[in-house]
């Protein structure tokens, strides 16, 4: 597509000796008004104005932007780049292979799929805390890692080699999110165009929902399934309407013992509660200019769980000075800050955008905090934390039924509801932060002092974010006091918080199982969903890195701080958490003594490099992929299998029965979860069958290169419950191809129904398909024969998703649920109108019969939720992927 510029926008700006072409956003009217992150979004229209995608009136919707409209105009956002983890990019590389052979397949040039965006890759999501507690556990862990996921890291050498624009960062370097901030991100991009030198904002798309964190550095960017990531690799722009924005003051200061981490989860709660599901949310304000970047970081990361698109913060001179100690390059920084400036980006707190609704936090306010035993949004404070915990023991546990274990020196001691089995500083959102990460070492540097030790049935990890952690723990002398507590180093990835916290000790694990204990985890991450961290803890907690080392020496969530001590010193005084709490005033001197520039610059120089285990990997070669048929990690996708050029219509739903009749809150972790499973389940079955021993099955995510396993692991959590069955956990089903219904596997029962032609849909309640963007919950969706998701909401990432893979995302009439209507699940389904796409229109309802087994009807008219044209053609093209296949050829 030509470029247009109806709005004589090009202009040039000269910094140090470079000088740039930039589309100047001040041309537009309105423009200076807009909040920062739309401004973000103006300048990518002007310069990705084509008058077909594209149009001068885009444009002015955005200058004319109603701040209390609701969003209705559709805009194509261009990211400058796309970033993967491991879990997501594997299907991502695995589809790009797959379709350079279905373009020669249908007579086109396979060296067309290519990045066009930028591309980079971190391998973060497969390390596992298998050994713990000594001083080889990371050498061993990663010797581990290797050993499970050689293949899957020799298909992504392989990706590295053979598309043009695509860096991958090895294992045992740091979670993508940290690379990212740290490393990766530009906050102002520069590329090539046509021969012109451009600068303009960074902006990047990632397959992680806390591809947010980067917004605390002014880079906008959400996290996207890795479907729509692959469509933006091969330029795509994603289709979105032109948002809300929520405007959020930040006032005041932290108060001492107060840290990020209560910050986060406090107006995490605050936003949930507000509802800004599909807004952006943006912090103003003379506050702002006094939170530090990481904390800023640790706000965006947990945009996800406060349910918004994004979670930006402008550019100023906070955002400089990360940059220089993070090791930019100065000419760098010197651009961002000429150019923010020149765009009207740079942050003026007295000059205040117009938003579509208002927030205040003064942030004296905040308290010490965890939330759980389920959701980040689920705030608990310190001093309620253990009458909160004996109330919600009860949907999880009957009377107590404590169990006698033995340590491995023969010590006994009893486990009860509660008990803390793990205990882990880990994730994205705390481990990018030196306050919290500081606090920790010195609150163990306290307990050691005084002669304290973690309880012996805490299993105890430390994951950091990145390399430059290590250093300055290193440097400051507190990894000696983490170790001595048990925080030794596991590895550098995103562990706990993605369900690889590894198994339990034995005894332990037998003793929860046999007695069914309530046992707890407490994380220092941003997920805590159910059957997420580890398939024996039942309740699962969200805290602050010191937090975690404080639980760890208590010891259990029934626990007060406040007047229960955690042991005796020397002299046999009663310890209290008070009495250890690390002194901010001594966090900071610390963080200023021992973390510098040099420390990222040295760790960064080689990020791309990775250790002697990733050198020595064989590497295949050419532009094309040699699938081996005997892989169980990297199988070629089916998605275009059979494929024409021209799509065939798309047809209404006749007779199809329910899959599963789902509650509210089902999370994209329930669809498709990424942690363990065992060989009597449909994914066990088809390793062993293909000779993988048990031991050896890996998990879910570590295998998402294999549609076979991932199939079968659609709807497999453990902790799943589908109402077509009574009481019942797990990935199970009524499959109504056989007399009477018997339960059966999900899986078992979808393979019936398409043997036998059947369409299915799936219902749901509020909420379907929040938490990660998790690609292959909707391609798994998609596989098992489904064709419709009927839900009362849908998070934003697996709507988009679903439809993506060319399943029709439809809700409820407003107000009204499955049961609402007298819905059980065994009704046969009729859904017409679906054929008025065929037209090119979007209907806006279609008719839903559902007719019980004694011949009675239920009808009502469900709202289609195909929200913008580009999505439409998605759809009537069977998905993004064949869409985007079909322009291309």
């Amino acid at each position: 597509m030509a470029s247009v510029n109806s709005f004589d926008a090009k202009n040039t700006l000269a910094v140090g000796d470079a000088t740039y072409e930039y589309f100047e956003i001040g041309k537009v009217p309105g423009s200076a008004r807009l909040p920062y992150s739309l401004k973000v979004l103006l300048e990518n229209l002007l310069r990705t104005e084509d008058g077909a995608n594209v149009t001068k009136q885009h444009i002015e919707a955005l200058g004319n932007w109603d701040p209390n409209a609701e969003p209705d105009t559709e805009i194509q956002f261009t990211p400058a780049r796309v970033i993967m983890q491991d879990f997501t990019g594997v299907p991502c590389v695995v589809d790009l292979a797959t379709m350079r052979e279905a373009v020669t397949d249908l007579g086109g040039d396979p060296n067309k799929i290519n990045p066009l965006a930028p591309a980079e890759l971190v391998i973060d999501h497969s390390v596992i805390s298998d050994v713990f507690g000594t001083p080889d556990a990371f050498k061993k862990n990663v010797e581990i890692e290797y050993q499970r996921n050689g293949e899957r890291y020799q298909f992504l050498r392989w990706g590295q080699g053979a598309f043009d624009d695509f860096k991958v960062v090895p294992p045992g370097t740091g979670i993508v999110h940290q690379v990212n901030i740290e490393h990766l991100a530009r906050v102002t991009f520069t590329r090539e165009v046509d021969g012109v030198l451009q600068a303009y904002p960074d902006t990047s798309v990632g397959t992680d929902s806390h591809t947010t964190m980067q917004n605390g550095l002014g880079v906008l960017g959400w996290g996207v399934g890795g479907i729509e990531a692959e469509a933006a690799m091969l330029g795509q722009p994603i289709s979105m309407l032109i948002p809300r924005v929520v405007g959020f003051k930040l006032s005041g200061k932290i108060p001492a013992g107060v840290t990020a981490t209560d910050v986060v989860l406090t107006i995490t709660q605050m936003l949930r509660n507000h509802g800004v599901v599909g807004k952006f949310v943006e912090f103003y304000g003379a506050g702002v200019g006094s939170v530090p970047l990481a904390n800023r970081a640790t706000i965006g990361n947990m945009s996800p769980e406060f349910g918004s698109t994004a979670a930006m913060f402008p550019v100023d001179d906070v955002t400089l000075d990360y940059m220089r100690l993070t090791g930019r390059d100065e000419a760098q920084v010197e651009l961002v800050k000429a150019y923010t400036q020149a765009q009207g980006m740079w942050h003026d707190p007295s000059n205040e955008p117009e938003f579509s609704e208002y927030l205040e936090l003064d942030l004296g306010t905040v308290v010490s905090s965890i939330a759980g035993p389920k959701r980040p949004q689920d705030r608990i404070e310190l001093t309620n934390a253990k009458n909160q915990f004996e109330t919600d023991l009860k949907n999880y546990a009957q009377a107590s039924n404590p169990a006698k274990v033995k340590d491995e020196d023969g010590n006994e001691f009893a486990l009860d509801h509660g008990a803390v089995t793990l205990a882990s500083i880990t994730s994205c959102t705390n481990t990018s932060n030196p306050s919290v990460m500081l606090a920790a070492g010195v609150l163990a540097r306290n307990a050691v002092a005084k002669g304290l030790k973690a309880k012996p049935w805490v299993k105890t990890t430390l994951a950091p974010g990145s390399k430059v952690v290590t250093d300055y723990y290193e440097k400051s002398g507190l990894t000696d006091d983490l170790e001595a507590l048990g925080f030794y180093l596991v590895g550098y990835g995103c562990m706990t918080c993605i369900g690889n916290s590894g198994p339990l000790n034995d005894e332990i694990s037998q003793a929860v199982n046999d007695n069914d204990l309530a046992v707890t985890a407490v994380l220092s991450g941003n997920r805590n969903f159910e059957g997420r961290i580890n398939p024996d803890i039942k309740m699962n907690y969200l805290a602050s890195p010191p937090l975690v080392v404080a639980y760890s020496l208590a010891g259990s969530m029934d626990f007060d701080f406040e007047t229960e001590s955690l042991g005796q010193d020397s002299e046999g005084n009663e310890v209290y958490l008070r009495d250890i709490w690390p002194d901010p005033t001594e966090v900071q001197q610390i963080a200023d003594a021992s973390i510098d520039s040099d420390m990222f610059r040295e760790k960064y120089a080689t990020v791309f490099d990775g250790d002697e285990h990733w050198a020595s990997l064989p590497t295949p070669e050419g532009n094309t992929f040699e699938w081996d048929e005997k892989s169980t990690y990297v199988r070629k996708a089916p998605y275009f299998d059979g494929m024409q050029l021209e799509p065939s219509p798309v047809q209404d739903i006749t007779g199809a029965r329910v899959l599963a009749k789902l509650g509210d809150s089902v999370t994209t972790d329930h669809i498709s979860p990424a942690g363990s499973f065992k060989a009597e389940t449909p994914a066990g079955r088809y390793l062993v069958e293909n000779g993988i021993a048990p031991k050896d099955f890996n998990t879910y995510g570590s295998r998402r290169g294999n549609h076979e396993v991932m199939i079968r692991g659609t709807f497999a959590n453990i902790r799943l419950r589908n109402q077509l069955l009574d009481d019942v956990e797990g990935g199970f089903t009524r499959d109504f191809t056989q007399e009477g219904g018997p339960q059966s596997y999900i899986y078992d029962a979808s393979q019936n129904y398409q043997a036998a032609g059947i369409p299915l849909v799936v219902l749901g309640g509020k909420e379907y398909g929040s938490g990660s963007s998790r690609d292959w919950a909707a391609k798994g969706t998609s596989l098992l024969g489904v064709h419709a998701v009927i839900a009362e909401s849908f998070e934003r990432i697996h709507r988009s998703n679903l439809i993506g893979m060319g399943v029709l995302p439809l809700q409820f009439p407003a107000g009204k649920s499955a049961d609402d209507l007298g819905l059980d699940g065994t009704e046969t389904f009729d859904i017409t109108g679906i054929t008025a796409l065929n037209g090119g229109s979007t209907p806006k309802t279609v008719s839903v019969k559902a007719v019980k087994v004694d011949g009675t009807a239920i009808e009502f008219d469900a709202v289609v939720r195909i929200d913008t044209p580009g999505e439409a053609d998605y759809y009537r093209n069977g998905g993004i992927l064949q869409y985007v296949l079909r322009s291309l050829v």
